[in-house]
């Protein structure tokens, strides 16, 4: 059985893409496999801003039981070795300097609010910072803040579904060159392939998501603002993305 992220049972019960990997070419498995090695040491965050950034990241991915999938330390090698998306917004910084403000700012609104750092509060208050980002429109820190908050699931997206385990989570083979896939179709497996645990329609699922946003999103206090965007954070954003489109071979390697 493949490792995945947290301690929910597997949707997916006893896939593992490693079994899979004989089929990848030589290049893609080293990059694929090279995930699992050993996490180099935080280089681009201080120790101050360390702590900050991990709990963002963990509240955006609802990645709260082990085990968890290193995503700030794959965040930070991007950020130290300044590989960005190739573009930025003409209202952004460069995207490492727009994550120093925004953990900077993160803080600054928890020390405001709570007298305490961001990491340092309860997770409930965490997401309810991150949901203020997410719905405010305007300036945040001196930042656009649907821009920031893009910038945030943008990153912790892209390094959480190119990890093996999360491969594990969503069923998915992985890269498909050079094997390639036959069974076309809805509801049609390869061999390898694992039915997914209790599959349910996905449109009376996402109806029940978005209940659950906007009762959240009152529970918060903030009650329909209008301000919402297609992103979000844990309560819809990891759940609604882990069960939709996989990411494309060449974003994973």
């Amino acid at each position: 059985m493949g490792t995945t992220p947290g301690s929910a049972e597997q949707r997916f019960p006893g896939f593992d893409v490693l079994a899979q990997a004989h089929t990848w070419d030589t290049v893609t498995t080293g990059v694929v496999l090279n995930r699992l090695g050993p996490v180099r040491p935080v280089g681009f965050f201080s120790p101050e801003e360390e702590p900050t950034a991990r709990a963002l990241v963990d509240r955006l991915l609802g990645q709260d039981d082990d085990p968890k999938i290193p995503v700030l330390e794959m965040i930070d090698v991007r950020l130290l070795e300044r590989q960005g998306d190739g573009y930025r917004y003409e209202d952004m910084p460069e995207d490492w300097e727009a994550w120093r403000r925004s953990v900077a700012g993160l803080d600054a609104d928890a020390r405001a609010t709570y007298g305490q750092p961001f990491w340092d509060i309860t997770a409930t208050a965490q997401m309810q910072i991150i949901e203020e980002v997410r719905k405010l429109k305007g300036d945040w820190h001196g930042m656009p803040a649907s821009r920031v908050f893009s910038l945030w699931l943008r990153y912790a997206c892209s390094a959480f579904y190119s990890h093996p385990w999360a491969f594990n989570e969503i069923g998915y083979g992985g890269p498909a060159y050079p094997r390639g896939y036959k069974n076309l179709g809805l509801d049609r497996r390869e061999n390898w392939e694992v039915a997914e645990r209790d599959a349910q329609d996905p449109v009376p699922w996402a109806e029940r998501s978005e209940a659950a946003r906007r009762q959240h999103t009152e529970t918060l206090g903030g009650g329909s603002s209008g301000g919402d965007t297609d992103e979000t954070t844990h309560d819809v954003g990891r759940s609604t993305s882990r069960g939709s489109e996989a990411p494309k071979d060449d974003d994973r390697a």
